[in-house]
């Protein structure tokens, strides 16, 4: 059963603050439907990231790259109308932000806009510094993402841990301070080493949330369809598979086969 607080109405990037500072663990989990987004929130989950991973998930492509500003804003659109409680963040996608401050700007506010998602979030740290600054400049909430970053996977060409050199791993931290510095609520830190996460997560007043980061951020998140092993084919170190989704599934879908060919279904009391 979940602990959250009832106490807490709608969740903010001010109530996300709140729960670091006072030591309390952040659960945060992907949404990219209506359905999913209800349970999810109805769960206590604190903050759903309509990820740009619905790319992978939901439209089955390679990588985070083809998902198209249109399409993210849908998914969170939908997202959104399922959801009471928690704060929704959504992934400005591949392409919409990294160039060009003023394209970015305009993303955002589309997002914002045509949503109603409650911030955004961006992968990169100085290199978008510009971009990221026009946007809070905005109004607009960023959460940042330093580490893995999917967008970027052509450029590192594995999905391997990041930041285990001492170069790399400075940069990280430097790159922390700096989305502290200009106003970012938190950021994402995707599979980089445990130790490195203790250390950005203790330096930082803002909240950090891991994801293959070790225990030590201020918060977890997990793709939902990997979590509730939907997808059973991804099995990376860092997930906990919380539930076997796709036998329950494959198995009932079999099972109502079976009793629509023997004309099982529907019965008598199944008619009109």
């Amino acid at each position: 059963m979940s602990v959250h607080n009832p106490d807490i109405k709608r969740v903010t990037t001010h109530t996300i603050q709140e729960l670091k500072n006072k030591g309390e663990k952040i659960s945060a989990l992907t949404a990219y439907d209506y359905s999913m987004a209800r349970v999810v929130d109805a769960a206590g989950v604190e903050l759903i990231l309509v990820g740009d991973s619905a790319s992978n998930v939901m439209a089955g492509h390679e990588t985070t790259l083809p998902i198209t500003l249109d399409q993210m804003i849908y998914h969170a659109s939908s997202v959104v109308r399922g959801v009471k409680r928690a704060l929704v963040v959504v992934d400005l996608p591949f392409g919409s932000y990294q160039g060009n401050s003023s394209e970015a700007l305009r993303s955002a506010i589309r997002i914002m806009k045509e949503s109603g998602a409650h911030a955004v979030k961006m992968e990169g740290g100085q290199e978008i510094r510009e971009s990221i600054v026009r946007i809070l400049s905005a109004g607009v909430p960023v959460m940042g993402h330093l580490g893995l970053t999917p967008q970027s996977i052509y450029k590192f060409g594995t999905y391997a841990v990041r930041a285990k050199e001492e170069a790399e791993a400075q940069k990280l931290i430097d790159d922390a301070n700096m989305l502290q510095d200009i106003g970012c609520f938190g950021v994402v830190l995707e599979k980089i080493p445990a130790a490195l996460t203790k250390t950005v997560s203790q330096n930082l007043t803002i909240p950090t949330i891991g994801i293959g980061a070790g225990p030590d951020a201020d918060g977890q998140i997990l793709v939902i369809h990997d979590m509730l092993g939907i997808n059973n084919a991804f099995k990376p170190r860092f997930l906990r598979q919380y539930a076997d989704l796709h036998t329950i599934m494959t198995e009932a879908i079999a099972h109502y086969v079976d009793d629509v060919k023997a004309n099982d279904f529907p019965n008598e009391k199944e008619a009109y």
